[in-house]
This record gives structure tokens, C-alpha cells and sequence, in this order.
């Protein structure tokens, strides 16, 4: 059972992250952006249960929840807690099962495959861990000539500042290494 280590505000208002002391899932993001999404997840669908949740996003020792705007965030906080603190700490996985989750991405040609794992890297590197302290996250969806498409997750999916600066902000650094490159935020 997860126990909570701390509970910080985002930038996004809507949206608060608990870090954990055990791990949910080892490297393996859980997103869902409503209760019919997290159907199947333990965790995710009884905190759809609790009234305002609107997102859930966890990966590895934290867990982002967003709200519609409407809760108190204190009593609310109180509220996810009691699932959070029932939910089983993650098994081990073995390096193939992280490695076939990330690998979302198929059917890319060697050269397309290449130029996705070197985005991806300087991503990781410059972006992601940025986006992780404030309780969010973005996946990579897609990669079809020079159109990137990506999806932010968490505290990042409702936040303003995600759709506007912050993607305009990726797509500057991402041209580094690819000069003709687009974002486009799904």
C-alpha cells in the first residue's frame, strides 16, 4: 500500500500531484481522461468515483489528479487519499515487459524509427522532467512525415500554459534536431 510522501500544488489550479513512497507502476504511465477510459484500473476508476476528479494520470511513486474546477481542493484531497493509500504497490516487471509498453509506436520505417528514438531522447532529457515536477507528463503518439503529434498527460493535459507556451516551447527544441518539424498537440 502506497503511502504518501507529499502533496504539491501544479501549475495547473486544477490539478494537485502526490508523490508516493511506493511505486504504483514501474515506468508504465496510466492516463485517463474520464471514468469510461479507466475502466478495467483499480485505482483510476474509483477515483473517477469521487465527484470533480476529471483526470487521473500516475506513473511510477506519483499520481496527478485534476478536478473540474468546482471541489475544495483540501476535502478533496482527503477524499483521494483513501484509494490512493488502499492501492497495491506495483509488482516488479521484467525490462522486456517496460520496453514492449513504450514501444507504442509501430510500423515505422528504420530512418522514421531512428528520427522518433532521438526526439524521444532529447525529450526525456529536456522536457520531460520539467513536466513530471509539476505532475504532468506527454507521450509521443505519433510521427508521420514532419508532423509530430504528442498528448499531454496529467496536471499538462487541462493546463493553459501545456497548449500554448509550453508546446510552442518543445517544438523550438525538438527543431534543433529537426529543423522542419511540427507539434501538434492531440
Amino acid at each position: 500500500m502506497p503511502k504518501i510522501a507529499e502533496i504539491e500544488d501544479t501549475p495547473n489550479p486544477n490539478a494537485v500531484k502526490f508523490t508516493l513512497h511506493e511505486p504504483l507502476t514501474w515506468g508504465i504511465s496510466h492516463s485517463y481522461e474520464n471514468a469510461e477510459q479507466a475502466k478495467g484500473d483499480v485505482l483510476a476508476s474509483t477515483l473517477f468515483e469521487i465527484e470533480h476528479v476529471s483526470n487521473v494520470f500516475y506513473v511510477d511513486r506519483w499520481l496527478t489528479v485534476t478536478q473540474d474546477g468546482e471541489a475544495d481542493w483540501p476535502e478533496l484531497v482527503r477524499l483521494i487519499a483513501v484509494p490512493l493509500r488502499a492501492a497495491p504497490a506495483a509488482a516488479a516487471h521484467s525490462a522486456a515487459t517496460i520496453a514492449e509498453a513504450r514501444s507504442a509506436i509501430a510500423d515505422l520505417s528504420d530512418e522514421d524509427q531512428a528520427r522518433l528514438e532521438n526526439i524521444n531522447a532529447l525529450i526525456d532529457q529536456q522536457i520531460r522532467p520539467s513536466l513530471q515536477g509539476d505532475g504532468g507528463d506527454l507521450t509521443v503518439v505519433g510521427l508521420v512525415g514532419n508532423y509530430l503529434s504528442i498528448h499531454y498527460q496529467g496536471a499538462c493535459g487541462t493546463c493553459p500554459s501545456s497548449i500554448a507556451g509550453t508546446l510552442k516551447g518543445i517544438e523550438n527544441l525538438v527543431r534543433t534536431i529537426e529543423p522542419d518539424l511540427e507539434l501538434i498537440a492531440v
